[in-house]
């Protein structure tokens, strides 16, 4: 479609953001406002320490999927902050066997995907993804630089 001898796209801007936000945001949970029932389920969900958790790799990756651990840093459900102790739902809407991917590691034995693929999978905008991605390539660059200079004071 033409207007004024511009191009228009055929949807607006508005409709293609809300048809890219389908899902829930992600849901964060500060460990003093856990109530006596959601610690009571810790208790009771306390078998699963029972199963032998893989070790390695090599040894979870024909495990059971949907990955039973959501506990491991891997998973994609559930993210921990080390300093606060606060818990980070990333699927709120969704229970761990209802979510299509579960391991980020399985993920990534898939090989390049998109913004927008990577952004569905970790409940994430595209732009959040690709601010990520810039921080990780910057961090990998600074340890790559570090390693050059104490190679070059050993030698």
């Amino acid at each position: 479609m033409e207007k004024d001898g511009k191009a228009t796209p055929s949807t607006s801007r508005v409709r293609r953001r809300n048809r890219r936000r389908s899902r829930m945001r992600s849901k964060t949970i500060a460990p003093k406002r856990l109530t006596k029932e959601e610690l009571r389920m810790k208790e009771i969900l306390s078998p699963y320490k029972l199963i032998p958790r893989p070790k390695s790799r090599k040894e979870c990756a024909h495990g059971i999927r949907p990955c039973p651990f959501v506990s491991c840093r891997h998973h994609l459900y559930l993210d921990v902050n080390p300093e606060k102790g606060s818990l980070k739902l990333n699927f709120p809407d969704l229970e761990v066997w209802e979510m299509p991917e579960t391991c980020s590691l399985d993920v990534s034995d898939r090989g390049g995907m998109t913004l927008e693929e990577v952004g569905e999978i970790l409940n994430l905008t595209r732009e959040r993804i690709r601010q990520v991605e810039v921080r990780g390539l910057v961090k990998l660059k600074s340890s790559i630089d570090t390693e050059r200079l104490e190679g070059y004071v050993k030698a």
